[in-house]
């Protein structure tokens, strides 16, 4: 496969340059995408923003990069990425771009296009509708105007899911693919028990990992604590926008003691802690089309891991769950119920260990090694 890919891609060239402005440490999606490529011929580069108490990158079969950045947030952070996004790729040597998401979307794709370089978008979300944006018609509009003149210009785009790829592919009159974003096979069996894995109390515990960011239901998981039984447990692994409200908001909680941050925790640690999990949160508020349409990591990572998911009742979940019934899903978005949905699994152990054993079955289909083949075959255009 790989030397297939490397002639039909020979006029081009097979090096590859991936922009983003997270951590690369702990994005899990673009080191499986990176490393799948890098195994099949290509010569991967990702590069990100450095952040303040970064830990050492690991060495990975791809190479990284951390652009150094004097602002840290906010419009003046995204203007001197992108200025130094800029310059650095207007003289680095590279055949294709590859931008992830609007943010790295215009140093990128107009150093890119000066150089006659080929570019792929891969859009992890719908930009423009997520709730940090959404609602704040000035951003909104800016992003708008960068999303609408950059991303016909691209050559080969995709996204997570099939209700952001039908809804993008009209909108801009270019086909996008899903290549969604799925975990690798893990053997059930082989899964270490959680007892060695993690030390914690007997209680079990719900666990939410990734972005403390708007929406994603974690003010009514704190709040919702306060109502659940004392053998339950919220463990939180991220950090994000609302990290010091929400560790604020815990403080103030009664069920305080029950609540606990895990910061950010690299990826093979993670596992670990996801393969303790007695249950997955991945709630999601309405708040634009990106969370109605989200088909969210977290997800695949718990269910991967065994462990069922209290998750939002949105169409790329329902599909989902009548493939594999893996999930307990929400309509409401309150902590009544989070409470209610809790509730409910801890007074029906039959159903949730029928979800366990779907967790076995689904994981043999919802796996990066399926959908490697795809992205594969995509790269070769």
């Amino acid at each position: 496969m790989a030397s297939e890919i490397i002639n039909r891609n020979s006029e081009i060239g097979n090096r590859i340059v991936c922009t983003v402005t997270n951590a690369l440490t702990y994005d899990q999606r673009m080191q499986r995408i990176c490393t799948s490529l890098a195994k099949n011929g290509y010569e991967v580069l990702l590069v990100g923003r450095h952040m303040e108490n970064e830990k050492p990158l690991d060495t990975l079969i791809f190479n990284q990069l951390r652009l150094p950045n004097i602002f840290q947030k906010g419009f003046l952070f995204y203007a001197e990425h992108n200025l130094r996004l800029f310059f650095f790729l207007l003289f680095k040597k590279y055949d294709i771009l590859c931008t992830i998401d609007l943010d790295t979307m215009p140093g990128g794709c107009l150093a890119a296009m000066v150089r006659g370089k080929r570019r792929v978008f891969d859009a992890h979300e719908y930009f423009t509708e997520v709730p940090e944006i959404v609602d704040r018609p000035f951003v909104k509009g800016f992003w708008a105007a960068i999303d609408r003149f950059f991303t016909p210009k691209y050559h080969l785009h995709y996204t997570v899911g099939d209700g952001l790829a039908e809804i993008f592919s009209k909108k801009y009159g270019k086909k996008f693919h899903t290549i969604r974003s799925v975990p690798f096979r893990r053997e059930i069996s082989k899964i270490q028990n959680p007892a060695s894995s993690v030390q914690h109390s007997k209680s079990k515990f719900i666990l939410y990992q990734g972005a403390l960011n708007e929406g994603r239901g974690l003010e009514i998981a704190i709040y919702a604590m306060e109502d659940l039984p004392l053998e339950i447990e919220l463990w939180i692994a991220g950090e994000g926008d609302l990290s010091d409200y929400l560790r604020a908001l815990a403080a103030d909680s009664p069920a305080r003691d029950r609540i606990k941050f895990l910061g950010f925790v690299k990826p093979a640690d993670l596992k670990q802690i996801t393969d303790a999990a007695w249950l997955g949160y991945s709630l999601l508020e309405n708040r634009g089309l990106s969370y109605y349409f989200s088909l969210v990591n977290k997800f695949f990572d718990y269910v991967q891991a065994g462990v069922p998911v209290l998750s939002s009742d949105f169409p790329e979940y329902q599909k989902l769950n009548e493939q594999h019934r893996v999930a307990f899903l929400v309509e409401g978005f309150s902590a009544k119920d989070v409470v209610a949905a809790v509730q409910h699994i801890l007074n029906s152990p039959e159903e949730y260990e029928k979800m366990k054993a779907n967790c076995r079955a689904a994981a043999a289909d919802w796996n990066w090694e399926n959908e490697e083949k795809k992205l594969i075959d995509l790269w070769a255009f």
